[in-house]
């Protein structure tokens, strides 16, 4: 980034003085910056990222990008920190600009012109008139040896890889490097023009002397060659020789070149669509003679053109080159390079058919569109692509295409609007049809809502006047028994209420009648009210009731004869239990009415429930009646030394022992499994003290404070941490109590490998079908590739791979149709291999770190064993060793086997047992197993398939050619429901959405895909199946 050329470095002038930050600092690599990076040491954290947040700001990068480098690591930011510092320009912006301009000295522009008009001789003379000696050779002193093209190649190299703030100066109202570089490529273009001129000037006059004589035409063809040339060298212009102006059309590719990488900042591309002429500059390079340099042109001219608002400066910059180029038609020039190059160059045929698609397709304004592929129609265009159509060139018939299924056709159009139109027209109808059928429907369902409605008042109303009958016999019947049965009587009252209250909401319950509606003003019918309140608790019943007073009714209610629950207030609060209530109607002759959950307050113990489940340390019952030492004990607390995650499992642990913490600490040092079992010795060593906690607990026992002042979690630690080698005897304890289960996990597993390894090796089926196997691929593959003596056992996959050329059956299909046919004997080769399945599922490296562990296991027994003295010794940790130290021989013994076994069938097979393990060689039969099963069935299927598939071949034919020309409608209508869909293109960017690497994003998006419209795809397929309707269509009317 910013380093310069060879011939930069040699200049005598690098700069002003001024400029001290950019003079003669060189590029460091990679290892220069990694030893900055060990030399220098990191900043604190707000230094480095004060100077990371520089740096991402002078790095011009998208919010996306930015957001990403800000959730780097500090190492990664210093890195990226030292990158940048070690970057530098060699020379400031000024130093280039202040050369550009002694090239642009308007004094010397002014003779340029004239002196392309008069002969080579008048330059000679016109030498006298030019300023002193001495202010040339200040001049030569400033602009060094390097020549113009040299200083404009080194100035793009400056734009291309300096740092953003260089750019910036470059391009800053002060130094006004835009206009300066615009202004050398407009003065450059004009001396092109001129060569141009001269050059055909030249040719005519040879072509007239050539007339009169050989000998005339030899001399002034030397002469006007001679003139040409110091033309092209010296750019037609005064003292050339001592301004070392090197070759105009040079000049002009490399100025586009630096346009270029001014145009990849979002700042330089804002200022050149701002600039009056750049973008005309960069349309009139169009006339180099480089195929290269018009490749570059229409380039950036396609990618302006898919930045909003650069589609309209590029057709201003086209309607300037037809005036300065005085075209008849704009792009007249363009089409003639296209249509009629000097050399066929695939890279320029490609970029301009690019650029024309892009200009022509990527304006939304339809008419326009329409407008200017008119306007390319009259240059010529569409006939050219038809030639373009038989290219060889994948590149650019893709171009070619896209631009076709971009464009517009006008007639298809007007037939789809006509469709659109007559559809419209049927869908309104459709609609108004429906929409009567619907009111229709909907007053019949009224009808009958209304007829249900009438039966169900009069059914309420009959059973209304039922209740009042009802109600009154009950009045009766009460007073009758009054007097005779007080309690009897007391019943009959609270039932009596009831009934008048179902009565009353019975009442609310009947609706008036709904008048008719339409769907349209229909309106929701609101609920029935609620039925009345009852009367307060405790008033007496109305009249004409006897005052008598009855069992106490229910909370707001006197209809009730179920007692009042009383309040509980516990001491914490509790959690909410959300079960669904019964209501107290609902009570009545179910099994709750028989209960009294009162009486059990006193028997069940709320006190630890209370303390258990209450919810903070916080008391709700502040009765005054509670004693004040009662009080003052229960918020005594004790104290802890462990986390709350720790406590919180020890606590747990506590509770999963079932026995006492004596027993526990008995059993432990005993190697007692049967006190403590297996599971609590494994939820034990999970909560193991660790060197923190015995820390702490040291520490607290050094200060002599009391252990009684712990919870109950730290003085289990406690207990646990005083047991001696603690983890040694929990480890030990869980592997005596594991290690039956793994041997019974082991020996099944090496039986399985031994059994299946000997099946195998010992199978005379599965050979003869290897044979029949070998016989089919040899012939197969001996034609390109020779006869095999043997394969892999991994090629029985491939069976299943290789099918028949209508990809119904499989080489495994037709290998059992042959054993079937020709080798019946071996059709239940597979009943001859035995633990297939299970030793496909073995993995003999899992087997050998069981065995390792459970030597491990055994050692640290052993060790334990002769740690202790005779009379310590536990039975359980003798009897063990005794039956445990025969059986991991005998495992052992088994594990030899197996590898014994096994490695000798994988190397009969031809398979290396140290990379093929037992689970992927077992599961290869296992595969093939099932594989030749399933081809079984497969085959008997498909024999019935086919009886089935003759008697209805005929019929299914007939069925898919109707599928086929309905299929066809469909596609057609959905393509025109698809063409209402409104098109937005979403590739043309917005000016404020460039970021540093945009216009190189964009070019490179070019390149990796042609220009397509969103419908352009859509087009494409309706033109096929347009195509294929008509060809449908001849092949009816030949028949």
């Amino acid at each position: 980034m910013g380093n310069e050329s060879s011939s930069e470095a040699g200049s005598p002038c690098s700069g002003p003085p001024s400029n001290q930050k950019y003079s003669g600092v060189e590029l460091r690599n990679n290892t220069l910056s990694k030893a900055r990076q060990s030399t220098i040491p990191k900043p604190g954290r707000e230094e480095l990222d004060k100077r990371y947040t520089n740096v991402l700001m002078s790095m011009d990068l998208p919010p996306d990008k930015m957001k990403l480098l800000k959730n780097y690591d500090d190492d990664k930011k210093w890195e990226l920190i030292c990158d940048q510092e070690l970057v530098s320009a060699k020379n400031p912006p000024s130093y280039y600009l202040d050369i550009l301009r002694v090239y642009l000295d308007p004094k010397r522009n002014k003779h340029k012109l004239k002196s392309a008009e008069d002969d080579p001789e008048s330059s000679t003379t016109g030498c006298g008139n030019m300023k002193s000696s001495r202010a040339l050779r200040r001049k030569k002193q400033m602009l060094g040896d390097a020549t113009s093209t040299q200083t404009l190649r080194d100035l793009e190299i400056s734009l291309r890889t300096n740092q953003v703030q260089w750019v910036r100066e470059f391009l800053s109202e002060e130094n006004k490097g835009l206009d300066v570089l615009v202004n050398y490529l407009s003065d450059s273009q004009a001396a092109m023009r001129q060569v141009s001129v001269s050059e055909l000037m030249s040719t005519s006059l040879e072509s007239d002397v050539t007339l009169n004589g050989s000998t005339m035409s030899r001399r002034t063809s030397h002469t006007n060659m001679g003139t040409v040339s110091r033309a092209k060298s010296h750019r037609l212009k005064p003292s050339a020789s001592k301004l070392n102006f090197g070759d105009a059309t040079d000049d002009v590719n490399v100025c586009i070149m630096c346009l270029r990488a001014i145009m990849n900042h979002q700042y330089g591309f804002n200022l050149v669509f701002a600039h009056k002429e750049a973008i005309n500059c960069i349309a009139l390079s169009l006339n180099h003679n480089s195929m290269r340099t018009k490749t570059l042109v229409l380039e950036l001219l396609a990618a302006v053109c898919l930045v909003r608002g650069g589609h309209q400066i590029t057709l201003t910059a086209f309607d300037n080159f037809k005036e300065v180029c005085s075209e008849h038609y704009r792009f007249e020039t363009l089409m003639h390079y296209f249509r009629s190059p000097e050399e066929f160059h695939i890279d320029f045929m490609v970029a301009c058919m690019q650029f024309i698609n892009i200009v022509v397709h990527s304006v939304e304004n339809v008419n326009f569109r329409v407008h200017l592929q008119h306007e390319f129609t009259l240059l010529g265009l569409d006939d050219y692509l038809e030639e373009l159509r038989q290219t060889e060139s994948d590149v650019l018939s893709v171009q070619v295409h896209a631009y076709i299924d971009n464009l517009i056709d006008v007639a298809s159009l007007l037939e789809d609007s006509d469709t659109k139109t007559a559809a419209l027209e049927r869908v309104a109808e459709l609609e108004e049809n429906l929409s009567w059928g619907l009111c229709a429907q909907q007053e019949e369902h009224m009808r009958y809502l209304e007829t249900n409605l009438k039966e169900k008042e009069s059914e309420t109303l009959k059973r209304q006047s039922m209740l009042e009958d009802k109600l009154k016999e009950l009045e009766d019947l009460r007073k009758n028994l009054q007097d005779n049965n007080n309690d009897t009587a007391q019943c009959l009252l609270y039932t009596i209420l009831i009934l008048k209250i179902l009565v009353c909401f019975t009442d609310t319950t009947v609706l008036p009648p709904i008048s008719p509606k339409t769907p349209q003003s229909a309106e929701p019918v609101a609920p029935p009210p609620p039925p009345p309140p009852l009367p307060p608790c405790g008033a007496p019943p109305p009249p004409p009731m006897a005052p008598p007073p009855g069992p106490p009714p229910l909370p707001g209610s006197a209809g009730s004869a179920l007692p009042i629950k009383k309040a509980l207030h516990p001491k914490y609060r509790l959690p909410v239990l959300n079960w669904v209530a019964m209501k107290p109607q609902q009570v009545k002759g179910t099994v709750f009415s028989e209960l009294d959950d009162e009486k059990l307050y006193e028997v069940i113990d709320f006190d630890q429930f209370e303390t258990l489940f209450k919810l903070g340390d916080a008391f709700l019952n502040t009765d005054e009646s509670t004693p004040k030492s009662l009080r003052k004990a229960s918020r005594q607390e004790t104290i802890s030394l462990l986390d709350t995650n720790r406590l919180r499992n020890v606590a747990i642990t506590r509770r999963k022992m079932e026995c006492s913490e004596e027993s526990m600490v008995k059993a432990i040092n005993s190697l007692d499994l049967k006190t403590l079992s297996l599971e609590r010795v494994e939820i034990l060593m999970r909560v193991i003290p660790n060197d923190q906690e015995v820390k702490a607990f040291k520490e607290y026992e050094k200060e002599k404070k009391p252990i009684t002042a712990l919870s109950e979690e730290d003085r289990f630690m406690i207990t646990l941490w005083k047991i001696e080698r603690l983890s040694q005897k929990l480890n030990i304890m869980s592997f005596i109590g594991n290690f039956f289960d793994i041997r019974n996990t082991l020996v099944p597993q090496l039986q399985a490998v031994i059994a299946a390894s000997r099946s195998i090796r010992n199978s005379e089926k599965v050979r003869k079908m290897l044979e029949i196997i070998l016989a089919f691929g040899n012939y197969m593959n001996s034609a390109k590739r020779g006869a095999v003596y043997g394969f892999k056992l991994q090629s029985l996959d491939m069976l299943l791979d290789t099918k028949t050329s209508d990809k119904k059956l499989t080489l495994l299909h037709y290998i059992v149709q042959t054993v079937q046919l020709k080798f019946p004997e071996i059709q239940n080769f597979e009943n001859e291999l035995n633990f297939l399945e299970k030793a496909s599922t073995v993995s003999l490296e899992n087997i050998l770190s069981y065995i390792q562990e459970l030597d491990k296991g055994m050692e640290l027994t052993r060790k334990e064993y002769y740690l202790r003295k005779d009379h310590e010794r536990p039975q359980i940790l003798q009897e063990f060793l005794s039956k445990a130290e025969d059986m991991t021989r005998e495992l052992k013994a088994d594990v030899k086997s197996a590898e014994e076994a096994y490695k000798s069938v994988v190397e009969y097979f031809g398979e290396n047992p140290k990379t093929l393990a037992p689970n992927t060689f077992f599961s290869l039969f296992v595969r093939f197993v099932r594989s030749y099963r399933q081809a079984i069935v497969d085959l008997e299927n498909m024999r019935k398939a086919e009886m089935i598939q003759m008697a209805t071949r005929a019929s299914i034919r007939e069925k898919k050619a109707a599928n086929r020309e309905k299929q066809t409608q469909q596609d057609i209508l959905l393509e025109l429901k698809k063409k209402q869909r409104a098109i937005r293109e979403k590739r043309v960017m917005n000016p404020d959405d460039l970021y540093h690497g945009a216009l190189e994003d964009i070019l490179l998006d070019m390149k990796s895909a042609p220009y397509r419209r969103a419908d352009a795809v859509r087009k494409s397929q309706r033109r096929r199946i347009e195509r294929q309707i008509s060809g449908n269509e001849i092949e009816s009317e030949h028949l």
